[in-house]
């Protein structure tokens, strides 16, 4: 039986792609291998979002050429493989074969070729399977596009991006929006919540879109409601990549009704100052996104609402800065990403001047995430001698980690307690102590449980 070790790079959304390549080759006979060197076949979803994604990317892929021994092939799979093919097999000689994200389904096509070319012969070489055929939403051979993470999975309800965004490389990168079919997405959530799922994560690159190409008129919110009756054992449904111009009544008044969907929302913003917006190809209307957080906190007092700002963009005065300095202290978000503006090749964003030198843009990411702390510091506080269900995750010598309804995996922080609880089980905790990011928990009856 032939073997394949695979390695996600990036963001939940390539490991739900990851999980779908693994289905299928499992589904043609092949074996997941503990290790690459016990695999006839290696393959790196590569990210290639930004630069320090691809560095990454291109350095697993030399570790593994670098290893590679008779009979065994690399492939390169995702982002960084859809976009920049060529240049990625100049910089990384050695890789066998490349398969882009928006049709990482075709991948026993791919294999095949490999397969074909040992056999007869021919000249070593990457073979390329990156057609420009951007509906991967749709065509996915009946595979679940879902990734489960301990008691947690992420399900995949939409790809692609029909935003305009002068920075970003994703529609390049993944086309434009495609929506999947309601009725499979509530499949793969049927799947999920037979194996005993606590939390579904619904991602995309734009959630808030969903179902624009498919001409519904519930869109997310109708989507929602489907869900919470389809699944009613699970106990939490959490909502990523918003945004903000298409959160509507509807979608809040569907979220504040039903106790399944988190009172959670990722929703980037990227910055708050009108003309960097409009340089950025982004909302202009500041005072409507406040409009749309009160609307948020009004319906969903407990909401935790976590957001990202991009600095040093092109035309970023100080003027501006000053702007989202005061913009974030009045608004109290509850969790904030702050990243510096690298040029994308590309983008609208490329072909302005990066005027803003490096070391500004670092120091007002340091400045904005120095305002921000304390704040983070203050809602945490705010817990203090609450009760809060928590996902318990794991745990080590004793001490068990989780996560409330305010945390996504990986982006947020943690519940901790002294006591080793059930991983995979939602616990509620007694909150004693705050950190800037984490919060210090009790079992409800004291340090030593009942």
């Amino acid at each position: 039986m032939k073997s394949y070790y695979l390695i996600s790079l990036g963001c939940p959304k390539n490991l739900v792609d990851s999980q779908g390549i693994a289905t299928l080759l499992q589904r043609a006979g092949f074996e997941a291998a503990p290790a690459p060197e016990e695999a006839d076949l290696l393959i790196v979803n590569t990210c290639g979002f930004i630069e320090s994604a691809r560095e990454e990317s291109r350095a697993v892929l030399r570790e593994l050429i670098e290893s590679k021994q008779p009979g065994q092939e690399v492939v390169a799979a995702g982002c960084y493989s859809q976009r920049f093919p060529s240049q990625l097999t100049e910089d990384v000689p050695g890789i066998d074969g490349l398969i882009g994200t928006r049709r990482w389904m075709d991948i026993l096509e791919l294999v095949e070729k490999l397969e074909e070319r040992v056999r007869l012969g021919q000249p070593s070489g990457p073979a390329y399977h990156v057609p420009n055929v951007p509906t991967v939403g749709q065509d996915t051979q009946d595979v679940v596009r879902a990734v489960s993470q301990g008691a947690s999975a992420y399900l995949r309800v939409s790809d692609g991006c029909r935003r305009a965004c002068a920075f970003c490389a994703i529609p390049l990168i993944k086309g434009p929006a495609v929506s999947r079919p309601p009725g499979d997405i509530l499949a793969d959530a049927r799947l999920l919540a037979e194996v005993g799922t606590k939390e579904i994560i619904l991602i995309g690159q734009d959630t808030t879109d969903y179902g624009y190409d498919l001409g519904t008129e519930t869109g997310l919110a109708g989507l929602l409601e489907e869900l919470v009756k389809e699944i009613p054992q699970v106990p939490w449904i959490r909502l990523m990549y918003a945004y903000p111009g298409h959160i509507g009544s509807r979608l809040i008044e569907t979220m504040a009704r039903h106790e399944q969907i988190l009172p959670y929302l990722d929703l980037p913003l990227q910055h708050a100052h009108p003309e960097v917006l409009r340089r950025m190809r982004r909302p202009t209307a500041v005072e409507r996104v406040k409009g749309t957080i009160a609307s948020l906190r009004q319906a969903m007092p407990n909401i935790a609402i976590r957001t990202t700002f991009l600095v040093g963009y092109p035309g970023e005065t100080d003027e501006a800065f000053e702007a989202l300095l005061r913009f974030v202290e009045e608004m109290r978000f509850d969790r904030v990403g702050v990243f510096t503006y690298s040029e994308e090749e590309g983008t609208a964003a490329a072909e302005l001047e990066d005027d803003v030198p490096p070391e500004v843009k670092e120091d007002r990411r340091d400045r904005l995430m120095a305002v921000q702390q304390p704040i983070s510091l203050a809602q945490n506080r705010a817990l203090v001698g609450k009760t809060l269900d928590v996902l318990i995750e794991g745990q080590d010598e004793g001490i068990s980690a989780g996560r409330s309804y305010r945390d996504a995996p990986e982006v947020d922080g943690l519940v901790l307690v002294q006591r080793a609880l059930p991983v995979g089980e939602i616990v509620p905790l007694h909150i004693v102590s705050a950190l800037e990011y984490d919060l210090i928990a009790e079992t409800p009856t004291g340090p030593e449980g009942p």
